[in-house]
């Protein structure tokens, strides 16, 4: 496999104070003004872990206690190995801590299976990793406790939060409290197949007319099958449509009561995906369900671009005999870009014993020091959650010889935040069903998307009075 050295670049290599800046800082959310020197943080106030001698006498007296803690898979990774690794790390530092890992398929299998377990009168796990955006149902279920105790017990807990990257924290505050960590995060991004376009003498698309276009030339029908220009996966359509509603001008929600799904730039967007296959036959037609085989045929070389997520990034590179390329989604306009942060939080869960929910902090402050951030990024392709992680020699290494690492990042300064919102699984679920039978020509898009946002606020009332 040869080197891939080819990424998009706006401005060059982002400066993390543009980063800070782009990104919308929620009104209760440490503001970062400048990148801040790496961080080496404490398990607390009384107790320092430091060179080879990790495990205190306080730790190795502490009485045991047995976490579970819920995963999801929700990319191409070798996420379960990568994890266990951890888990052997942290149990060597703190041995009175054994952790037992439940990788329960995708985000919401977890999310179901907590849910299955607290409302038939079980204990949860002390610990889970999902959706960032599941913030307000978490809440409102009582699921999950806040972390500010744990971190005002650090011995410098702003510089802790300062450290993650503002666009992965959009999800974490509520209420004037901390309520989860960014773990897994990625961003939509567009991968393009480099040698395609350069045969093909096209340039890197910069707005939605030369994205059709390009998707169209680089369609090839086969006979009995097609290499497409573009896929583009409807089977969960929010996330990976949301930047076509933010390059059109206007996300599809407004805030944690208000949607925007009738705007009339949301309807350009639904619009514009439905052309790309009607119109322009660069992608097939109708609702795909094709998230894991859409990255697939992208790293074959059967399809030019891909939607998808950064946190594939790995799994393509892995698998692709070309040059790959990532960039934000072209938008409407010339040279203008767009994305979303997607991925998975860290929570504590609520009805998990006290002893259990310390240990579970434990486990969150161990897997985000600087050193798992960037390894954890480097073996699976989610965006590294923390500027102190791009300081480490490892990850300067690798954006050295996998400068698309950076791009994924760097799409984060085109982002909008992704959807957040009270009764969320049941608005998004109204979404998902309206633009589906747009994309399938069931409604027009100006009718799917009318009737989406009389069916969302009605469905917000209760939450929002």
């Amino acid at each position: 496999m040869r080197t891939k050295k080819s990424y998009f670049v706006i401005l060059g290599v982002l400066l993390i104070s543009l980063l800070a800046a782009c990104s919308t800082t929620t009104p209760n959310q440490p503001v970062v003004q400048d990148q801040p020197d790496p961080v080496e943080e404490t398990t607390s106030s009384e107790e320092v872990v430091s060179g080879e001698d990790t495990a205190s006498v306080e730790e190795t007296e502490m009485d045991p206690v047995t976490i579970q803690v819920f995963y999801p898979i929700a990319v191409d990774a070798p996420i379960t190995d990568v994890l266990n690794g951890y888990i052997a790390d942290f149990q060597a530092e703190y041995p009175y801590i054994t952790v037992e890992p439940v990788f329960s398929g995708g985000y919401a299998d977890v999310q179901t299976a907590i849910q299955t377990t607290i409302d038939g009168g079980g204990q949860p796990p002390a610990m889970a990793v999902m959706l960032a955006t599941a913030l307000y149902d978490l809440i409102n279920a009582d699921y999950i406790v806040p972390m500010d105790g744990y971190i005002n017990n650090m011995e410098d807990g702003n510089a802790y939060i300062n450290d993650f990257l503002p666009a992965f924290l959009e999800n974490s505050y509520y209420d004037d409290q901390l309520w989860s960590i960014p773990f897994q995060r990625s961003a939509v991004v567009l991968y393009y197949n480099v040698d395609m376009f350069n045969e093909a003498g096209i340039a890197v698309p910069n707005s939605w007319q030369s994205w059709a276009e390009a998707a169209q030339a680089l369609t090839v029908n086969n006979g009995d099958s097609t290499n497409w220009g573009l896929q583009f996966s409807s089977d969960w359509p929010y996330w990976l449509f949301q930047p076509l509603a933010i390059g059109a001008g206007q996300n599809i929600f407004i805030d944690d009561c208000h949607v925007a799904f009738d705007d009339p730039a949301v309807i350009d967007a639904v619009q514009f995906y439905i052309d790309l296959s009607a119109e322009y036959g660069a992608m097939p037609a109708g609702v795909q369900a094709n998230w894991a085989t859409s990255a697939t045929d992208f790293a074959s070389g059967t399809t030019a671009m891909v939607a998808h997520s950064s946190g594939s990034l790995t799994s393509i590179l892995n698998q692709a005999e070309f040059e790959v390329g990532v960039m934000p989604y072209p938008g409407k306009e010339a040279d203008t870009y767009a994305s979303v942060p997607g991925g998975g939080n860290f929570y504590i869960l609520n009805g998990a014993p006290q002893e259990q929910q310390d240990a579970a902090w434990k486990f969150i402050e161990f897997l985000s020091r600087p050193e798992y951030v960037a390894d954890y990024s480097i073996q699976t392709g989610y965006i590294a959650n923390r500027f102190s992680a791009y300081e480490t020699n490892v990850m300067q290494t690798y954006v050295n010889d996998v400068p698309q690492a950076l791009a994924t990042r760097d799409a984060l300064q085109y982002a909008g935040a992704e959807l957040a919102l009270q009764n969320l699984g049941q608005v998004r679920g109204i979404f998902h069903d309206y633009i589906q039978r747009a994309i399938n020509g069931e409604m027009s898009a100006a009718d799917a998307m009318t009737a989406a946002q009389s069916e969302a606020e009605a469905a917000l009332v209760d939450f929002c009075p």
